[in-house]
Order: structure tokens, then C-alpha cells, then sequence
């Protein structure tokens, strides 16, 4: 089974964290899912670097990482995927907070403790981070 190795940014704004929804995907198990946003690293790549770059390209949002949070190993039916995930916050030189969808449907900023937060169809994989941010 092919491993994929990915980066994840949990976006903190005050007591909020981004969350974003996939759009339609070919496998069932992530179409349309909620996850935290990130992507792949490209060769001779930071995991900080790649992730300020996936934001940047998929989001339009300038963020800091702040510190390594957790590695998800999740297997799915057709790949297995390592995240690791980071506490990020938007930059403080930023000009705009506004976050513009590249490459998601939708978003909303959720504090983890809200009921809504828990309740999103969250990806397998992102569970363990969901899990992770709840007090």
C-alpha cells in the first residue's frame, strides 16, 4: 500500500480553529469531508516551510507555526497517510485575515470546545487532531 506523507496546520484565531471542507474527491471516504487544511511536501522541504506554502497556495492566508502538535497514522482502503500537524496562527503581519477557498468548498472558524466542532463529518484521519484540540 503506497504511504503518502502530508502536512496539516491546526490555524488558531483567538479561541477559534479553521476547519474546511473538502470538495468532491473520487474516494467516498474523503468527498466533501471536513479536515484541517495542509498538503504534501515537496522534495528538500521543511514540514514548517511546506506547510506555510499549502496555506499560502490553497487558503491566501499568511500563518507562523507555533509548535508540532501530533502525527496522525491513519490507513485508509487505498493509501496509508502519515499528517504530521501543527499549531499555526494567522501572522501577525497580515493584511488580511480573510481566508480565500482554492481548493475547498466551505469553512468555518470553531472553537473546540463547541458542540459543532465535534459534530462536523470529519475526516478518518483528522479525528485523532479533533480529539486532540477538545478540552
Amino acid at each position: 500500500m503506497k504511504t503518502i506523507q502530508v502536512v496539516a496546520a491546526v490555524i488558531e484565531k483567538g479561541e477559534e480553529v479553521l476547519c474546511v471542507q473538502r470538495g468532491a474527491h473520487k474516494f467516498d471516504y474523503i468527498h466533501q469531508k471536513w479536515e484541517f487544511p495542509g498538503g504534501k511536501l515537496e522534495p528538500g522541504e521543511t514540514e514548517a516551510d511546506a506547510i506555510v506554502r499549502e496555506i499560502a497556495e490553497e487558503l491566501h492566508l499568511k500563518i507562523d507555526v507555533i509548535s508540532h502538535l501530533l502525527t496522525v497514522h491513519h490507513s485508509y482502503p487505498d493509501f496509508h497517510l502519515v499528517m504530521s500537524t501543527y499549531r499555526c496562527a494567522v501572522s501577525k503581519d497580515e493584511d488580511s485575515q480573510q481566508v480565500v477557498l482554492t481548493e475547498h468548498i466551505a469553512h468555518t472558524w470553531l472553537r473546540p470546545d463547541s458542540q459543532e466542532f465535534g459534530s462536523l463529518d470529519w475526516a478518518d484521519a483528522d479525528r485523532p487532531i479533533v480529539k486532540a484540540l477538545k478540552p
